[in-house]
């Protein structure tokens, strides 16, 4: 009996500790994400070292927006495409979730973390991404100031 009430409080405890994002958060998500790690349903993990790609968000006031996937190069440059994702924030039950959308299809992912440097998204599959904030690279230092 003792270890259904350890079970219960332990699980409570996370429970109660899961973060709230508000609306007030959203603006953190504006900017380049690269993934760190994604955590599989089964609980296995794959790292991810150096990424290739970053996803970069701008969503504005209205809680809408675009992402896209941008490569960074040596010189602190991106190169980019003309492929992207409208994105919608979405909050519901206490949840705030992407909507993705393309010509092609539409899709959504739980926001399950944000801070200024942290983002943990959980697709339907119960992926979860974990991305850190980043930016331009310039391995070249010849310089410049990256755009």
């Amino acid at each position: 009996m003792k270890n259904a009430f350890r079970i219960l409080f332990i699980s409570l405890f996370f429970v109660a500790c899961q973060q709230k994002i508000t609306p007030a958060d959203v603006s953190k998500i504006n900017g380049y994400w690269e993934i760190e790690k994604v955590v599989f349903d089964q609980g296995k993990d794959k790292d991810y070292g150096m990424n290739e790609s970053y996803d970069y968000f701008q969503i504005g006031k209205n809680n809408s927006g675009t992402r896209k996937k941008v490569m960074p190069q040596l010189d602190g440059t991106f190169l980019v495409n003309n492929t992207y994702e409208n994105v919608t924030i979405r909050f519901a039950d206490d949840k705030a979730f992407l909507d993705y959308s393309t010509p092609f299809t539409k899709w959504s992912e739980e926001l399950i973390s944000l801070s200024e440097d942290k983002m943990v998204l959980k697709n339907p599959e119960k992926k979860e991404y974990h991305y850190k904030k980043t930016g331009p690279i310039n391995l070249l230092g010849d310089g410049k100031k990256t755009k």
